[in-house]
């Protein structure tokens, strides 16, 4: 009773009005077999002391990203996260926030959405964003839901070179909700998008990733899909637009991405960001919010929320998803990285980042027990290495020698990720430890 919100006093007048003395009276009805007759094995209570001291020492034990150099990617990655950015998403007014329902109490937070809105329709070459949604594969289905309704077909073609966690969330969902997944062949680590595909007169949506799960760059068949009545849906990863075309230039219909490059630490995987932006002719059909601009009587500058396409605003099938919320503090952090950044700073980056990946590829590539998966083609800032030795055994090798790295993407295959953090002195470094792990 230690723990409970129950005084000695309210559990004596409860007994009292049942009729009862003690509190095993109110189980005397069960068998003995199922009563346990002995107190429970845990241990006594710590001081608040001695807990922080324990959970010191246990948190001791992680090697997180801070103590390993890391060459880790495959959706999730080391960028560098400036002080500004949570010194400011981090101020009570934005950190405490939530979904903001009544726009006369949420002006600031209001505002801070709608430059999100903004900046990703910048980025993506879109004509609409919504104010977030929860990650990368969960944006990815909400953009098929868009792409079903818009087309009224239940048909969906993925890319076998997407991400796996997008294409087991897509799958999760389409089971229940009666549209189906089969992916497309893939040739050379990338979409072969028409080879023995004869007809798209009832496909709602085609999937291509780019870079994909290999790090490869793999093209759209956009025009094609576009023409067929379909709707292309391009998965991107936002800091690779700084030196590539955006969605929206190569002809996608819907953008969705992670946005854990923007502005937002690794967090031991969470909570992330989903983003999504798309044409105008499917702006009835976004999921979530949208916060729009406009003026008070007076003139004034305010911002309202302009649509709110969700189960709670329209009744049950009707509505357009079933999300519930947004991730508010992780679009601000992105907003504010975003403006930190700029549009030249995303340039910058973003070249250092195929700058030292390719470099780090060169130097694996004449490696002894190591070769590049893929050799044609171009990559962002991952790609491919085969091993001779198991992966695992690599990757268990490498960090031992102070380096994370990965995922495993097969019994000989690792991929290697190398964000604008990377020094040429790390990547050689990392050269002489891999060509040690792999011999």
């Amino acid at each position: 009773m230690r723990f409970a919100p129950h005084t000695d006093v309210d559990v004596q007048e409860m007994l009292a009005a049942c009729g009862l003395e003690r509190l095993d009276d109110l189980f005397a009805h069960l068998p003995s077999s199922v009563l346990l007759d002995r107190d429970l094995d845990v241990p006594q209570g710590l001081s608040e002391m001695e807990l922080v001291a324990d959970m010191r020492r246990l948190a001791a034990r992680n090697r997180n990203v801070d103590d390993l150099v890391c060459f880790a990617g495959g959706g999730a990655y080391d960028h560098y996260v400036p002080a500004l950015v949570w010194a400011l998403a981090g101020r009570s007014e934005l950190y405490t926030s939530y979904t903001p329902y009544q726009p006369g109490l949420s002006r600031g937070v209001l505002q801070a959405l709608f430059e999100y809105q903004s900046m990703i329709c910048d980025l993506t070459g879109l004509d609409v964003s919504n104010a977030s949604l929860y990650d990368g594969p969960t944006a990815l289905v909400e953009a098929v839901h868009m792409a079903k309704a818009a087309t009224g077909r239940s048909r969906v073609l993925v890319s076998g070179e997407l991400d796996h966690r997008y294409i087991d969330t897509v799958r999760t969902y389409g089971a229940a909700e009666h549209f189906t997944i089969e992916l497309l062949e893939s040739l050379g680590g990338v979409t072969a998008f028409g080879k023995g595909q004869k007809d798209l007169s009832d496909v709602a949506a085609v999937v291509i990733q780019s870079p994909n799960k290999w790090g490869n760059l793999d093209g759209g068949p956009f025009q094609a899909v576009r023409e067929a009545g379909a709707r292309a849906i391009h998965v991107f990863d936002p800091l690779s637009l700084g030196v590539l075309k955006p969605p929206g230039e190569l002809g996608a219909d819907i953008a969705v991405a992670e946005g854990q490059v923007l502005g937002n630490h690794l967090n031991y995987g969470g909570p992330y960001l989903g983003i999504i932006a798309a044409r105008m002719q499917d702006v009835r059909r976004m999921p979530g919010r949208i916060v729009g601009e406009t003026v008070d009587v007076d003139g004034n500058r305010g911002f309202v929320l302009t649509l709110q396409a969700r189960e709670q605003h329209i009744r049950r099938e009707k509505a357009t998803s079933n999300i519930c919320t947004n991730q508010t503090l992780m679009a601000v952090a992105a907003t504010v990285y975003l403006a930190w950044l700029g549009p030249e700073g995303l340039c910058e980056l973003g070249g250092q980042c195929y700058a030292k990946t390719h470099y780090s590829a060169e130097r694996i590539a004449g490696l002894s027990g190591a070769s590049l998966l893929w050799e044609d083609g171009d990559f962002f800032k991952e790609f491919t290495v085969r091993t001779e030795r198991d992966a695992d055994d690599v990757q268990r090798r490498l960090v031992d020698a102070g380096f994370l790295v990965g995922p495993v993407l097969g019994a000989h295959a690792l991929l290697v990720s190398v964000t604008e953090r990377r020094t040429r002195e790390e990547i050689d470094r990392f050269a002489k430890a891999f060509e040690e792990a792999a011999a």
